[in-house]
């Protein structure tokens, strides 16, 4: 078997038919994205070549930059979150009664599909008939917040659900890398005399900052390319104040049958998605790494 994996040849055998789909399914849409955005196209009918116009359009363009600010600060509260969703998973590796069903509680999101949890949270933001309006009510609120139709609030109120939806995620993923931690380290830390907080904030976050990492990249970029929810709630509405990058680009290739600025709006939110993926790996690469 050894004298087989050796083989180069076999090597490339295996790894073809997943280079294929990866060229076929990634790569050469990037390409062909990044081509038509040189073009002028409703993406029906005949293309003319226009250059870089598109792209230096839209640096000028205000609804894009107000969308591309918009998903940079859910991808700020996704960051921030992640140091909440990190303290329950440290709370529930430890020897808590009923971590398991809180666990279980957790990932309900996770096995929602968008649409299901858009609507769940359209009702629950309802002017009159919704949860958090007769809660509001009730304490003699008299005139509740209009959640998704008030363009000051709406889109810190759409990024509550969205941040609900991946808890349950990012929760299990810092559980599973708690629990891995060998039982040793924390026993003589504890006979040390440390404290819980200690423990947690000494030992364990180091002993998975590989694993942080990991989630702050996932966090940011699932943010900038963030589409389904705000889509289904509001559309990017009331007048823009929900509009996220994702949503604009869908919007100029398809309800305005711009092909061509579509095109460039997204490979353009590609580049900054990589140039993001790359500051935040730079800042956090470290030369040392901790071995348990």
């Amino acid at each position: 078997m050894n004298r087989v994996m050796s083989d180069k040849k076999v090597i490339a055998l295996y790894v073809l038919p997943a280079f294929i789909l990866l060229l076929v399914l990634v790569y050469i849409p990037i390409i062909m994205t990044g081509y038509y955005g040189l073009m002028d196209w409703d993406g029906i009918g005949q293309m003319t070549f226009i250059g870089l116009e598109n792209y230096i359009q839209l640096f000028s363009d205000n609804m894009f930059w107000q969308s591309a600010w918009h998903s940079f600060l859910l991808a700020l509260f996704s960051v921030l979150s992640l140091g909440l969703y990190l303290l329950v998973s440290i709370v529930l590796s430890g020897k808590v009664k009923g971590a398991q069903l809180f666990r279980k509680i957790y990932l309900i999101p996770m096995l929602l599909s968008s649409v299901a949890i858009a609507q769940l949270w359209m009702r629950v933001y309802h002017p009159s008939n919704g949860i958090m309006n007769r809660f509001l009510m009730s304490i003699g609120v008299e005139q509740p917040p209009l959640w998704l139709s008030d363009t000051s609030i709406v889109l810190y109120a759409i990024f509550i659900p969205i941040l609900w939806q991946y808890a349950g995620f990012y929760i299990l993923i810092y559980y599973a890398a708690l629990k891995n931690i060998p039982d040793s380290l924390v026993e003589a830390a504890r006979i040390d005399g440390a404290s819980p907080w200690q423990i947690a904030y000494k030992i364990k976050v180091p002993l998975i900052a590989g694993v942080i990492k990991v989630t702050v990249v996932l966090a940011v970029v699932g943010s900038l390319k963030y589409f389904d929810l705000i889509y289904v709630m509001t559309d990017g509405g009331p007048n823009g104040a929900s509009e996220v990058m994702a949503s604009y680009m869908y919007k100029l290739a398809f309800r305005t049958n711009d092909f061509g600025y579509g095109s460039a709006a997204g490979f353009l939110l590609l580049l900054i998605c990589l140039i993001v993926t790359w500051l935040i790996r730079k800042l956090t690469e470290s030369k040392d790494s901790i071995q348990y």
